[in-house]
């Protein structure tokens, strides 16, 4: 692979080397400026090379593949249920989103598109592919549902990606994509596109691409200078007033807001109901009808605050999103990155919060270590948090021990006597249970493991000093 580092300098499109019909859908978007990451493999996929991206979020990655294929396609003509390139998505979501681009740049341009997900009519699908389709976006599962039922040829392919390889590699779509790569034919060009480059990605990459140009136009898992990062320590009683508080200072216009359960989701979303804000809920075990209408609520601006979980992380494009709240610590440094990448994009400005509880400290020292940077720890007065309980960043309270300060030693004797438990803390407990068994069980266990348990037994067949209750000292009317 060659890495390529990008430039600062300002990339028309027009240079790029796209044809009329692309740039003027393109001027007609409003853009006018090519990103890092689209000046650099654009022309790359345009030469039929096979392209590693890796790019934060945020940045056009979508654009990167969709505008060059377009390009590719538009002369050609595909056969019935021979789709002639192939999109893998991890999330419904994301799959459809890049069905928009394809609509968006592609509108000049004589180009037919599948959107094979689950949650929708297979019927409906399969009469697109009918007429055939120059460009097939799907999720590897219903893909692979409809070739196994014989209804959809993958050896016209020309051209593959795989997007957001990184998060195919969390939710265990790899086989699967090995599997279809492995139905397709070698002659083809492979584009993969990820935020994030995982050691196991790598070997997908040099398995399955010829010759790869990898582009890298930021550092692995860097965030946006553009999102301003905070966190605060609170805990997990405070985190609603926490975040009531936050949403009435912060001027929210649109947020999203992250849990890591979906059960959390449905919870806190009727929550902000009940307090008159305006908000919904997004998981991956809604219906995909619902989960399209309220991405669409939340797009036009009917709901503000989107609660979801990860499956809104990657790749969402949202316009003005101001704000994102992680009300849970994310269990996997990565998804932090995706998740705050939400806002901040094309260059606006954004604001993350996190709230972090004693229980973070690993998931918190995760992450400054893959963003490599610290997160400010703030105060937010009224709600419950409090800064000066907060670890550093990158610091976990084993390696950096709280220190007493006026605003700590203040509080605590706030807490009535009466209020303190009485017992040693929960984890003490467990370890004395753990290091000192109980010693009055082991004779009867050793007892045990001498008998014969490989028969029934019977009264007969107990001697007279297993009787229980009695031992060699039998009544006189049991002896024999």
């Amino acid at each position: 692979m060659i890495d390529i580092q990008t430039e600062t300098e300002a990339v028309t499109f027009e240079s790029l080397g796209l044809s009329e019909p692309v740039l003027k859908a393109i001027a007609e978007t409003g853009y006018t400026q090519a990103t890092p990451i689209q000046a650099k493999a654009i022309p790359i996929v345009l030469r039929s090379q096979d392209v590693v991206g890796i790019a934060q979020t945020g940045t056009g990655k979508t654009a990167s593949f969709t505008l060059p294929m377009i390009e590719i396609l538009a002369g050609g003509r595909a056969r019935v249920r021979m789709p002639r390139s192939l999109v893998l998505e991890p999330t419904r979501e994301l799959a459809a989103q890049v069905a928009e681009n394809f609509d968006k740049y592609g509108k000049h341009v004589t180009l037919s598109k599948a959107l094979l997900v689950g949650g929708e009519s297979m019927a409906d699908q399969l009469k697109i592919l009918e007429r055939g389709v120059d460009v097939l976006i799907a999720t590897p599962g219903r893909l692979l549902d409809l070739f196994e039922r014989g209804k959809i040829l993958l050896s016209d392919i020309k051209i593959l990606v795989i997007d957001e390889a990184d998060r195919m590699l969390d939710m265990g779509f790899i086989p699967d994509i090995e599997r279809i790569i492995s139905l397709i034919p070698t002659t083809r060009q492979t584009l993969l596109f990820s935020a994030t480059m995982a050691p196991e990605i790598r070997k997908l990459s040099d398995k399955f691409l010829q010759h790869p140009r990898e582009i890298s136009v930021s550092a692995a898992a860097s965030t946006a200078i553009t999102v301003d990062q905070k966190m605060v320590k609170t805990t997990t009683r405070n985190k609603n007033a926490l975040l009531q508080a936050l949403i009435k200072q912060e001027n929210v216009k649109s947020a999203f807001i992250f849990c890591n359960r979906k059960r959390d989701v449905a919870t806190l979303a009727k929550f902000l109901k009940d307090k008159g804000f305006s908000a919904g809920g997004l998981h991956g075990d809604m219906v995909q009808a619902k989960r399209n209408e309220m991405l669409a609520d939340f797009k036009n601006g009917t709901v503000s605050l989107l609660v979801c979980s990860d499956v809104a992380a990657r790749g969402l494009d949202v316009q003005d999103v101001s704000h994102v709240f992680n009300y849970d610590v994310p269990i996997h440094a990565d998804d932090y990155v995706h998740r705050i990448g939400r806002t901040g994009r094309a260059g606006k400005s954004g604001a993350t919060w996190m709230f972090v509880t004693d229980t973070d400290d690993k998931f918190l020292a995760a992450i400054v270590a893959r963003i490599q940077r610290e997160i400010p720890c703030v105060t937010v007065s009224g709600a419950g948090s409090s800064s000066t309980d907060a670890p550093s960043a990158g610091k976990s309270e084993r390696s950096a021990p709280r220190t007493s300060s006026s605003s700590s030693s203040s509080k605590r004797p706030e807490r009535p006597s009466s209020d303190r438990p009485s017992r040693s803390p929960e984890p003490t407990v467990v370890e004395s249970r753990e290091r000192r068994p109980a010693q009055t069980d082991r004779r009867p266990l050793q007892a045990m493991e001498k008998r014969d348990v490989t028969r029934p037994r019977y009264r007969d067949d107990v001697p007279d000093s297993d009787v229980v209750g009695f031992g060699t000292d039998l009544p006189g009317f049991m002896r024999k």
